[in-house]
Formats: structure tokens, C-alpha cells, sequence
């Protein structure tokens, strides 16, 4: 058995700002068939506390970034918790990152050097029960911080894994925050963690720690260039050999169509006529008419990486080309306000609810017959697995994750049978509009469409594969050849 802590700001059900949550939540129970033990290291956030069951506090931080902390450890939405109760630091409704006017807490550098600092106290053995974890496996900018801990500070036998889930956010901060950090002053004089002047919190994990992942084998090579490494490409290029692209998964027993609460009308690979039922019901939710036709949609952030002031761009013609659209989201406020504005103008075609909205979110990928990701770049993409699953076929640009999960729709593939999806590129609103023409081109041929529907559900986009490849980096780590077969 290989006990791993996994570090991250965030966990489904717990709390959850996007793809993040849910990767942590669910890898945990998908790596536990192969002989892996996990404990998630989450911040005391409010909703994180208040789910703790059976808790227990296992160690008292006295003089913790500023207060007092405890190490508190329970079960909590089916996961096993450590939480860092620390009020001064994580007590606070709402956004784990931002304040109530939507910027970044003041102290962000303070509380992710917490997160960090506690993994490597946990790995140095401070928990009270004598636990010590063999991997700290450190998810994005916000545990980027705890590699460097465990290179720098006092020697701790453990082996340590950064996983970028989008190199876009870095963690930068200026460089007099330095000597509050509490690391060991060689990793300035090694550079470990400046970056262009300043701290980068997810350049120092990238250059310490152990083993480097990202979440998908595309994305794991865009980041190595600059058009995608965000002015981390040379550090990546220099560590290649340490760099592994893992996809992403998603729990397909919380998304199963045939089981899930949320929808109207279950459904299978070999029912989809059904889905009609709940794509009823998201036009009466959306106010949009139930004319024939294809009803597109979004569930997303409404940001430019996510392609989306393409969509605004190009909604009049969508729907002139006979289309139908509904949004869920939030984000940009120009964004925003063109989808608001683009509703206005085709009641009944087009459909926007400026908000997060989970089981509208089960609902929409269980009736809508498109899903729509046209991201400039996506490092995996979770939306379009979703859509996979639910036979809401994926449209998505040809960019990371998305690339590697979607089968296109050209005349090869669907006489072959293989086709899943619709892949545009290059991720411009022209190109954007044709692939939006080509699918109800393809709607319309309802033979082809339910083939395509039907190879998409029958697409393995769990996380068993996934989990097997991270036990496996896990016991190479450790020099164990087969995990499977790893003694208790």
C-alpha cells in the first residue's frame, strides 16, 4: 500500500471553483483499486469544516502564518480530509480566492504558503497518530511551494509530484515576501524560486519537485513551447524527461445517465431517443421554443482562454443557420453582457443564466444535443467528457486535452464509425462557425447522429486508466515495480 497526501485548494464535494474540484475529489477513490491510499490536504475553509465527520485534531500549529492552526482529520463527501483549520487564513464565505469584490485576497501568498508549509510539516511527521505519507502529490500554483519545502528545509523521505492543471496561473508575488516563507535561504541562491524578479509559487514546484505531470499527453507538449508555456516552456523543455501528461477522468458513477437524480429521464447507449424527454425540460428552464432543431450549449467560465467571445461573435449566425443555444455561466463582464444581449435579440432561440449551477449543469449535458468548448487552449477538459457520457456531442477546438478525448466527425470517421465529436481549428470565430454548421449538417442525418451519440457513451472517459498510470509514477517513485502488487 502506497499512502499518498494529495495537496490542493480545492475538492469536490467540498468546494469547488471549476475542473480542479473535481479531479481531486475524484481521483482519491479511483487510485484506491491499486493499492493507493489517499488523504486530501484541503484549507479550513468554512464549508470544509463543516462537513468534517469524526473529526479529529492531530496537531496545534501555534505560530502558523500569522496565527494559530490545527491539523484536523475526518471523513468529509466520501473523502479522507486533513484539514488546516485556521481561521485567520481560511475562514471566509464564498471564493476560495477572492474577496467580495472579486479580486485576489491581499494574502494569497500567505495562505497557499500554508497549504504548502503543512504538507511538508505532515510529511516531517507532526500528526499526532505517527502518520507520515511516502507522496505529496501537489496540484497547481496553490501547493507549488511544498516540493520546494521538502528539497530546501530539513531532510523528509518523501517523494513529491507537481501537477499543472493550467500553467496559466503561476502564483507570482513580489520578492520581498521571501524571508516570511519560511524556506531555507539556498533555495534563492538556487534560484528555485524566482521568477523574472519575483516568487513564482508554481515555478518553484516545477523545478523541485520530483515528478512533473499535467493532464492530458497533448497539453504536456504545447507547454514545452511558448505559445503555451506561459514563460515556463524553457524550465519545461530543461525537466522533459520528468514531465508525464496523465488525462483526466471524471466520476462515472456521480455522471451515469442512466442513475443520475438530476435528470427528468434516464437514459443508456442504446436509449437515446429518451434524452428528448430532458431536452424538454432545459428549453422550458431556458424559455427556449421546442422547434425542430439542434440545441447547442455551454457550461462554462465565460472567459477568452475559454473561447467564449467567439460564441457572442457569431450567435446571430448560429441561429440563422438554424440552431438553438443555451448558456450557464459567469465570468467576463463583456462576455456576459453580449450572451445577455444576443438573448434579447432571439427569444426563444437563445437561452442565458448568468450563474454556477451543478444539477442544471447534470441537466443540460443530459438533454442538449451539443456541447460547445471552442478554448483557445484547454490543458483537459472536463465539460466535453461529460458530454461524452451524457451523448451531448462535444464540439471543441483542436487544442490540450480536447484534442486527445474527441474523435472528429470528417466523412472517414463516420463511415468508419468512429467519430464521437466535431474538433474545429484553428480556434477562430470563422472556423468556429463552419464546425457549428458542419454539426447540424450532421443533426440532420439522424442515423449518423445517434451512431455518433452512441460511440461517445460508449467512450471509457473514467478515471480507471488514469488512476493506473498515477500508481504506477507513484511506485516508480518509490522503486516499486508493480503497485498491484505492493505489500500492506
Amino acid at each position: 500500500m502506497i499512502d499518498v497526501v494529495s495537496v490542493a485548494s480545492e475538492a469536490f464535494p467540498l468546494i469547488k471553483t471549476g475542473g480542479l474540484a473535481d479531479v481531486t475529489g475524484a481521483l482519491p477513490g479511483a487510485l484506491a483499486s491499486h493499492n493507493v491510499r489517499t488523504r486530501v490536504l484541503l484549507p479550513g475553509y468554512p464549508a470544509v469544516m463543516g462537513a468534517l465527520e469524526n473529526a479529529q485534531v492531530l496537531a496545534e500549529m501555534p505560530d502558523f502564518f500569522g496565527g494559530f492552526a490545527q491539523l484536523v482529520a475526518g471523513k468529509a463527501g466520501g473523502l479522507d480530509v486533513i484539514a488546516i483549520n485556521a481561521a485567520h487564513l481560511y475562514g471566509r464565505p464564498g471564493n476560495p480566492y477572492l474577496g467580495p469584490d472579486k479580486q485576489d485576497w491581499p494574502d494569497n501568498w500567505q495562505r497557499f504558503a500554508g497549504l504548502s508549509f503543512a504538507a511538508y510539516e505532515i510529511a516531517r511527521g507532526i500528526m499526532s497518530d505517527g502518520y507520515r505519507p511516502q507522496i505529496l502529490h501537489c496540484h497547481d500554483w496553490q501547493s507549488g511551494l511544498a516540493p520546494a519545502y521538502v528539497r530546501y528545509n530539513a531532510s523528509v523521505p518523501v517523494k513529491t509530484i507537481m501537477t499543472v492543471h493550467n500553467i496559466a496561473f503561476q502564483g507570482r508575488f513580489s520578492w520581498d515576501i521571501f524571508n516570511a516563507l519560511r524556506i531555507d535561504h539556498r533555495a534563492a541562491q538556487d534560484g528555485a524560486v524566482e521568477y523574472f524578479g519575483g516568487i513564482g509559487y508554481l515555478k518553484a514546484g516545477l523545478q523541485t519537485a520530483d515528478a512533473l505531470t499535467t493532464v492530458s499527453p497533448t497539453y504536456a507538449l504545447e507547454i514545452k513551447g511558448p505559445a503555451y508555456g506561459m514563460g515556463l516552456e524553457g524550465l519545461l523543455q530543461a525537466r522533459a524527461d520528468a514531465l508525464t501528461g496523465i488525462l483526466n477522468g471524471i466520476d462515472d458513477h456521480a455522471w451515469d445517465p442512466m442513475t443520475d437524480p438530476m435528470l427528468p429521464q434516464h437514459f443508456s447507449h442504446n436509449s437515446t431517443e429518451q434524452r428528448a424527454a430532458n431536452k424538454r425540460a432545459i428549453e422550458q428552464r431556458f424559455d427556449i421554443d421546442d422547434s425542430p432543431g439542434c440545441l447547442f450549449s455551454v457550461v462554462s467560465r465565460l472567459t477568452w482562454q475559454k473561447g467564449l467571445d467567439m460564441l457572442v461573435e457569431i450567435a446571430d449566425q448560429l441561429v440563422a443557420a438554424g440552431g438553438k443555444l443555451i448558456v450557464l455561466g459567469s465570468g467576463d463582464a463583456d462576455i456576459e453582457n453580449g450572451l445577455a444581449g444576443a438573448a434579447m435579440r432571439h427569444p426563444g432561440k437563445i437561452g442565458f443564466l448568468r450563474a454556477y449551477d451543478e444539477p442544471l449543469s447534470h441537466l443540460i449535458q443530459g438533454g442538449a444535443d451539443v456541447m460547445l468548448v471552442p478554448s483557445r487552449f484547454e490543458p483537459c477538459g472536463l465539460t466535453q467528457l461529460y458530454g461524452l457520457r451524457y451523448g451531448c456531442v462535444p464540439l471543441v477546438s483542436r487544442v490540450g486535452g480536447l484534442a486527445d478525448t474527441v474523435i472528429d466527425a470528417n466523412e472517414a470517421a463516420v463511415e468508419a464509425g468512429v467519430a464521437t465529436g466535431i474538433v474545429f481549428a484553428p480556434a477562430t470565430a470563422d472556423a468556429f462557425l463552419e464546425a457549428i454548421k458542419r454539426a447540424i449538417r450532421l443533426y440532420g442525418r439522424d442515423k449518423v447522429w445517434r451512431k455518433m451519440q452512441r460511440r461517445g457513451m460508449k467512450s471509457d472517459v473514467s478515471w480507471d486508466l488514469s488512476a493506473e498510470k498515477y500508481a504506477k509514477l507513484y511506485g516508480r517513485l518509490l522503486g516499486v515495480r508493480d503497485n498491484d502488487n505492493a505489500d500492506d
